[in-house]
Formats: structure tokens, C-alpha cells, sequence
């Protein structure tokens, strides 16, 4: 069994199209990718526009029976329901509330530099960041506690409604809460003084860093497993020691708005202490304080031109991590979902902060629907282990095919996004993925396809196999006459232009040769690619012998 890691995602999240709906989910079933077993053989077509009937796999070679791809969902998680001033009343208050904006930004800006004095001052000499911070550092840092109440106050939250009480640290060492704004940190960070988990990105910011820091925080880079693992190790030993702070965890690993919470990341959960959850509300009717895809200035002025902001913080019950360890992690996590998703009248969906990745790389090209390009990337993980960096880059793959307004694309432009005319085999690529038929594919369709590629057990084996078959002088490069035969044998019609084309596809570096590992990267960035080597590969009976190899595995 795979190691879980800090951002491992559940395995079992609950997903749903409608918020208001609460699905209850089998935790002994298992994702599958596959077609039900009734499902027949394709049979081929050669419409180009519009396929109306299933082609031939191209991909039965490797193994493949077909897949199916996961209903689209219609939530948006990271929608702020009030990106701009909008009616009467909000013009307004806004214009009325300028001079009152003014005073706030003076408050705040002297706390703010206030809080940073006291900070250095309480870390000024102080060298062993291993080991619990002093306590007579600590009440120094209470001055930069009460600045940051008094940083709640200016940013218009005059109160704050609360519901039960922390735990002891002894009973609850580690707090989780959903993340909806920037206001949470500055909130706990009064509350509770906890150690935070944070990226290492938020070190370098202005004075942020600095009171972080004071926080004793425990830094991860969320795309480095070694990274990772360090920081749940320091999160199990801080945790066991009473000196140490509690320490506080966001599962959810960005922020929402609010509507839903999104599947857990398992760093919290795997050290296998008592756990308290909180949960964070905003209720509000012409403003979202929720931080989506705006500017922090925008939220921050927004902020400070309203009367009073409301925010309201209940501590729930503690949860006590399973008898069993080798469950603990996903279980745990998923029974703390179910906690806080019943206290705030939501439900959990599979997306992840990769989602977010893919929507603001749809956002920053400019496409008319950037929210149409997230597939729960937590579920589509689970399934397929396809990585959230992998997945923007297919995204940059999938965009550059130019799709339409709605974020689909027609044969003729997949068939130039991968360098191939429309051709037999192009059509039976683009109705390996256009589980549909309806002539379009989306981008949650062509990321499931090629993933569904890469997963079957004969994929490198044949990326292996491709290349030494254009490596047939033995010295570790591929000749380019002999991938050019290849080409040409799988699409017989391809002119010197198209295969110039497919050529520099494989000799990335672009210094004329194509190397092993030019060819296997390629396959991996381009793996429907790999269907153009099919019927050299079957000639030499690849499937016969990949079953052969799998059995000696086993």
C-alpha cells in the first residue's frame, strides 16, 4: 500500500452536481474506469465532423477495453457570488462608507506595524526554531495578538459570533477548519496562537513572514513529496509534545467560498491524534467575503466599505482517530468531512487546489468559461494517480486545439492539436475519447482519456518497445528515417511537412537527435501518440508478450 503524503486526497470523497443534496458514499467501493461489462465492440466510422458511431479502440493493444468518463458537476467551489458593486444600495453604502474606509486604513496600517515591531522584537536573537519558543517571547507576541483583533475590527468584523470552545490542547493537539478567507488566519492567529502549516511561498511576503514565523510555522512545498513527508513528520512531533503550540491545518488546502467544503488532503490526519474541527461561516446578503478569483485588493476594499461584516466560528466536538492505523488516515478524514460539512449545511466534493490550478490557467488565457475546465481533480487523482501538474499541462495541450465558447473541441482542430490530419486514425483517437458521440470533446473528456492511457499496465512497456524499433543502430538514439517508416505506416497519407511536424514532437531539446529519454517524454506529454506505433508493435506480438511479462510480475 502507497504511502500517504500531505496532500494525498481522500479515497473515498463525496461528490455531488447539486449543493443542497447530501450523497451518502460506500466506503468499500472502488472508482473504476471502465465500461460496465455489456458494453459492446466499437464499430468504426469515418465522419469527420460529428461521430455519431463508436469507432475501434485504438488502444486495445495496451490492454484497454474502453473507458467512461465521470458525470460533469456544476458547483464551483471558488466562485465569489459578488465579484462587483451592484445595485443601489451597495453604490451607496460604498461611496458613504469612503470616509470611514480612510480611519479603517489608518488603523490598520498602524497595527499592522505595530504587530511587525513587536514580532521582531520577540524573535530578535532567538535561533533555535527546533524547540518551543520561549514563554517570555510569547507575551511579548501578545501585543501583535491584540493588533490583529484590532486588524478584524478595521476590516469591519466589530464582533464575532462563536459557538462551543476550544479544546485543551493536551485533549485536541491539532485544529482543522475550513478555508474561506484571508480573515481565518488573522482570526486564529488571536484566538489561539497556534503553529500553522503554510507554503513556502508565504515566507517571503512583507511583513507576513515575519509574524508567521513567530508562529513557529511549518513550511511544505505541496509539489515535492520529500517536502511532504517532512512536514508530516514535524506535524506528528510537534503535536506529541505539550509545549508546542496546537497546530492548526486548512485540509482543504486553499480556499473556498463557502458552498462546499472539497476533499481533504490526509496531513492532519496521519499522525493519528485527537482532532478538533471549526468551522468558519460569513453569512451575508450583497457582499461574499469569500476570496475567489478576485484581487486582495478588491476584497480588501470591498471590506472595508461595508458597516459591519458578519463571521461566525463554532468548535465542534472532538474526533477521535480509528483503532486501526493502516485505515486512520482516510477514514479519519472522511469522518471529520462528514463533521463539518453536516455543521455547516454543506456537501464535500473531489475537487482539490489542482482544481484551482486549472481554473485560474483557463482564466489567465483568456477562455470565456474558465470553470468549465475543472473535473475534480481529487477524484480523477484517485482513479487514474495523474498528478495536478501533469494535469495543467494536458490542459495546455487541450487549449491549444482552440476550443469553442462552451470549451469543446471538433475533430479537425484535435486532429492539428496533435499533428495528424484528419485521418482513420485520428478518428479513431478522437472517438476513443468522445464517450458521448456527439462530435465535440471536453477537456475533462480528453484529460480522462489520456490518463486512462497512461494507466494501463502495458503503456511504458510499449513506449520502450516503440523506440527500439527506431533504434536500430543500438547506440541509445532513434533514427529519424526509421520513425518517419513507422509514421508513415500508421498514416500512409502523411506529406514531409507533417512529418517534420511529428518529428520535432519527439526531439524536444532540439538539437537534432531524438535520445531515449527524448522519445519516452514525449510519449508521456503526447501518450495518444502512442497508438501511431500500434501496428509495428503488433506485428511483433506486443500484446502476447506484455501478458507474458505481466505474468512474471505477478
Amino acid at each position: 500500500m502507497a504511502e500517504h503524503d500531505l496532500t494525498s486526497p481522500l479515497l473515498s470523497p463525496r461528490f455531488s452536481d447539486q449543493p443542497q443534496t447530501v450523497l451518502a458514499v460506500d466506503e468499500d467501493s472502488e472508482p473504476s474506469d471502465q465500461f460496465p461489462s455489456n458494453h459492446q465492440p466499437p464499430l468504426q466510422t469515418h465522419n469527420e465532423e460529428k461521430t455519431t458511431l463508436t469507432s475501434p479502440n485504438p488502444y486495445a493493444f495496451l490492454g484497454s477495453d474502453g473507458h467512461s468518463v465521470p458525470a460533469p458537476t456544476t458547483v464551483d467551489p471558488f466562485r465569489n457570488g459578488t465579484p462587483f458593486i451592484s445595485g443601489v444600495y451597495e453604490a451607496v453604502k460604498s461611496v458613504l462608507c469612503l470616509p470611514i474606509m480612510l480611519l479603517r486604513l489608518v488603523l490598520f496600517g498602524a497595527c499592522l506595524a505595530v504587530g511587525y515591531i513587536a514580532t521582531r522584537i520577540a524573535l530578535e536573537g532567538w535561533k533555535d526554531k527546533q524547540n518551543p519558543m520561549p514563554k517570555w517571547r510569547c507575551r511579548i507576541m501578545w501585543v501583535t495578538r491584540i493588533c490583529a483583533r484590532i486588524i478584524l475590527f478595521s476590516f469591519g468584523y466589530q464582533w464575532i459570533r462563536r459557538k462551543g470552545k476550544p479544546a485543551p490542547r493536551e485533549i485536541a493537539p491539532i485544529v482543522v477548519s475550513n478555508h474561506v478567507s484571508y480573515i481565518e488566519p488573522i482570526f486564529y492567529f488571536y484566538e489561539l496562537f497556534p503553529t500553522i502549516v503554510a507554503s513556502e511561498s508565504h515566507d517571503s511576503m512583507p511583513f507576513v513572514g515575519t509574524i508567521i514565523r513567530a508562529m513557529q510555522v511549518i513550511y511544505v512545498n505541496r509539489f515535492s513529496p520529500a517536502s511532504r513527508k517532512n512536514a508530516v513528520n514535524e506535524i506528528k512531533r510537534r503535536a506529541s509534545c505539550d509545549k508546542f503550540p496546537r497546530v492548526l491545518l486548512f485540509p482543504e488546502g486553499t480556499t473556498t467560498n463557502g458552498k462546499v467544503l472539497i476533499s481533504f488532503q490526509l496531513g492532519a490526519f496521519i499522525p493519528g491524534h485527537p482532532i478538533q474541527p471549526i468551522i468558519v461561516h460569513y453569512p451575508h446578503v450583497h457582499f461574499d467575503q469569500s476570496w475567489g478569483l478576485i484581487s486582495l485588493a478588491k476584497l480588501m476594499f470591498r471590506m472595508f466599505t461595508q458597516f459591519h461584516n458578519y463571521m461566525e466560528v463554532e468548535y465542534l466536538p472532538i474526533i477521535m482517530p480509528p483503532d486501526n492505523e493502516k485505515l486512520s488516515a482516510v477514514h479519519f478524514a472522511e469522518r471529520t468531512g462528514q463533521a463539518m460539512a453536516s455543521a455547516l449545511n454543506v456537501v464535500q466534493t473531489s475537487h482539490s487546489y489542482g482544481d484551482l490550478m486549472l481554473l485560474m490557467k483557463a482564466a489567465e488565457l483568456q477562455q470565456e468559461r474558465p470553470w468549465s475546465y475543472m473535473v475534480e481533480m481529487a477524484r480523477i487523482e484517485s482513479m487514474y494517480h495523474i498528478s495536478s501538474l501533469e494535469a495543467v499541462d494536458f490542459l495546455d495541450k487541450f487549449l491549444s486545439m482552440n476550443p469553442d465558447t462552451s470549451g469543446c473541441v471538433k475533430l479537425h482542430d484535435f486532429s492539428r492539436g496533435l499533428r495528424l490530419k484528419a485521418c482513420k486514425l485520428s478518428e479513431e483517437i478522437f472517438g476513443f475519447l468522445d464517450v458521448e458521440k456527439n462530435g465535440s470533446i471536453t477537456f475533462k473528456q480528453f484529460l480522462v482519456g489520456v490518463a486512462h492511457v497512461m494507466k494501463q499496465p502495458l503503456f511504458m512497456q510499449a513506449c520502450e518497445l516503440a523506440f527500439a524499433e527506431c533504434d536500430v543502430r543500438g547506440d541509445n538514439y532513434c533514427m529519424k528515417e526509421e520513425l518517419s517508416n513507422i509514421l508513415r505506416h500508421a498514416v500512409p497519407d502523411l506529406n514531409e511537412d507533417e512529418v517534420h511536424g511529428l518529428l520535432s514532437l519527439f526531439d524536444s531539446n532540439t538539437d537534432g537527435r531524438i535520445s531515449r529519454d527524448d522519445f519516452i517524454t514525449c510519449l508521456r506529454k503526447n501518450p495518444l501518440l502512442i497508438a501511431l506505433f500500434s501496428p509495428r508493435l503488433l506485428q511483433k506480438n506486443f500484446s502476447r508478450g506484455g501478458d507474458r511479462m505481466l505474468e512474471d510480475i505477478v
